[in-house]
């Protein structure tokens, strides 16, 4: 093997950094399709979890999967694998851990938005070390020699870039996952239809498609292990039945919705290229024009599935890479040319063999894994709280902050101070930085009508009082107020009942002072003053707005000098009759 053609370890070396090239377009996809607060934590987790995966599958991960094999079960040899075997077998390695580090990026999309960082590395590193090893041993095993000895592989199992070993067993991580941690918040509400969440960068996400689509080439392509005359066919036919996929999926989506969705368009696109990965050696062109097509409707089906299970996928994960992963393998056997498999086996046994398959990597990624996950999270749990949910993983996770999220504390901050004089910052030429101009320019004119409105309150010769509307609690009062009622200044009138303001009658009590003030008519009463006799008042209580702000508006005034008039000419006029 040592001898391999140098062309041959160059095609595989620059196939695997293509397949690299997936890693940004992960990126740009993820986080374009999750919502800006979490944007950060996204890329970051992308870089992470990809690292982490790295070390693992050189550690432990590398020897399990390729390994002597024990009873094509699992390898026992290799640990720490050593760069000095020879250009071939490092090529091949190389080539091998970017295809985990794939699978390890597609489990972390599903569950973006809602699981801890270090929730990610854990998850990631049983991938890498475990789960996908372990499956790759039993399908790829002698895969570098081209003799296969895992116990899949040595039976006919098919599955020639992975659209099972790579993709699927990445997403049944994720679905495990998905179902322990649930939705995010607000996702499926209880009481009306799924909320859509708003993408935060969609002409991002279709840029990482495209570098995903131009990675993809690579990671087909590279599978063949030699430059020879499969690579072309196998580059044109990765490509059409992307196409095929796009194609289908958009046109069923548009018929069914009204709407060319960009989400379907991404999706079908990406599940023609998940379906084709595992026979695309195998079948011919119309076959994989068919296959695409065919994917492309699957991501519809599993996405509509998802969401009347009310599993949340935050960026399609499971549809594209678990649901037409499935498709991919048993199309191995609905399509595939015998004589290019060289399995011997027949359609049929060919067919039972691809869907064993599905169900070893049914088991030993989800079930297993399922119950490991929801032991780990009743332990350590693995989601964040919803508070910080709600605020963003980019500040909760990493301390990270952006324009939005520093314009948003400024806003929190001016609402809970009710400081109008507090100004957000402002970012020239960006967008965020003229939402805060025009935001600080509103608040402004908002601070001199207020500042307005408090000279008249101020300055008003009648007693203004706000009270609550389920307490009758004064909530603010202005110095006529405070004044005309005796109290040294406003803080002794605060919180106590406005009814007890007034002279409280024998007959009706304190019910019916309330009732005569909610009259909304002008009405007399008895004013008291907290040191000196009770004095004659006319007010009125109003209800601001639509009567739902949660407090009345009473304005009061002593007519203790119209009252000694009017008996003054009441005595006049007695005399002269």
């Amino acid at each position: 093997m040592n001898e391999a053609p140098l062309i041959d370890v160059f095609w595989i070396v620059f196939s695997a950094s293509l397949v690299f090239l997936m890693q940004p377009g992960f990126m740009c996809l993820e986080s374009g399709l999750t919502r800006s607060k979490n944007s950060i934590n996204v890329a970051v987790k992308n870089l992470a979890d990809f690292a982490f995966s790295v070390i693992g599958f050189w550690a432990v991960g590398y020897a399990i999967m390729f390994g002597f094999t024990q009873s094509g079960l699992f390898g026992g040899t290799g640990f720490f694998f050593s760069f000095d075997q020879g250009a071939f077998p490092t090529a091949f390695f190389f080539f091998q851990v970017m295809f985990c580090g794939t699978a390890t990026t597609i489990f972390s999309g599903a569950v973006a938005e809602r699981m801890k960082f270090s929730s990610y590395l854990v998850i990631a590193g049983l991938l890498a070390v475990c789960v996908y090893p372990v499956f790759g041993h039993w399908a790829w095993n002698g895969l570098e020699t081209g003799e296969m000895t895992g116990w899949l592989g040595s039976r006919g199992f098919v599955d020639f870039a992975g659209s099972t070993v790579v993709h699927s067993v990445g997403d049944w991580l994720a679905l495990a996952a998905l179902l322990v941690i649930g939705p995010r918040d607000g996702r499926f509400p209880e009481n009306g239809p799924p909320r859509e969440m708003t993408a935060f960068n969609l002409p991002m996400s279709i840029l990482g498609v495209m570098l995903l689509w131009f990675g993809w080439f690579g990671f087909n392509g590279g599978s063949t292990l030699a430059l020879n005359g499969l690579v072309p066919g196998i580059i044109a036919k990765t490509t059409l039945a992307a196409s095929t996929g796009a194609a289908a999926c958009v046109l069923f989506a548009w018929y069914t919705t009204g709407l060319p969705k960009v989400t379907a368009l991404i999706n079908g696109s990406l599940g023609g290229l998940v379906a084709i990965t595992a026979c695309c050696h195998c079948v011919g062109s119309v076959a994989a024009a068919v296959i695409g097509v065919v994917a492309g409707l699957v991501c519809l089906l599993v996405e509509h599935l998802l969401v009347r299970f009310k599993v949340d996928d935050a960026v399609g994960a499971v549809p594209v890479h678990l649901g037409c992963g499935i498709w991919g393998t048993l199309a191995v056997a609905l399509f595939g040319d015998a004589e290019r498999l060289g399995t011997g086996l027949n359609g049929w046994g060919q067919f039972v063999i691809q869907a064993e398959g599905i169900v070893a990597a049914f088991v030993v990624a989800f079930v297993i894994p399922y119950f490991v996950i929801r032991r780990i999270d009743r332990i350590w749990p693995m989601r964040v709280s919803i508070e910080d949910e709600k605020k963003g993983l980019n500040v909760s996770e990493h301390g990270a902050t952006t324009e939005l999220h520093d314009l948003f504390e400024a806003m929190d901050y001016q609402t809970k101070s009710g400081d109008l004089s507090v100004r957000v910052p402002v970012e020239p030429f960006t967008e965020v930085g003229q939402i805060a101009e025009k935001y600080n320019h509103v608040m402004s004119a908002l601070e001199r009508a207020s500042s307005t409105i408090e000279t008249v309150f101020r300055s008003a010769s009648d007693a203004i009082v706000t009270f609550a509307a389920g307490t009758h609690q004064i909530l603010h009062v202005n110095p006529s107020a405070w004044r005309m009622f005796g109290f040294p200044g406003p803080a002794e009138m605060v919180g106590c009942p406005v009814t007890d303001l007034f002279v409280i009658p024998e007959e009706g009590g304190r019910q019916s002072v309330a009732a005569r003030l909610f009259s909304y008519n002008h009405v007399e009463l008895r004013g008291i003053r907290l040191e000196g006799p009770s004095f004659p008042v006319e007010g009125i209580v109003t209800a601001p707005g639509e009567s739902d702000e949660g407090f009345f508006v009473g304005t009061f005034r002593d007519i203790s000098k119209r009252k000694d008039d009017q008996a003054k000419i009441e005595r006049q006029q007695a005399f002269f009759r």
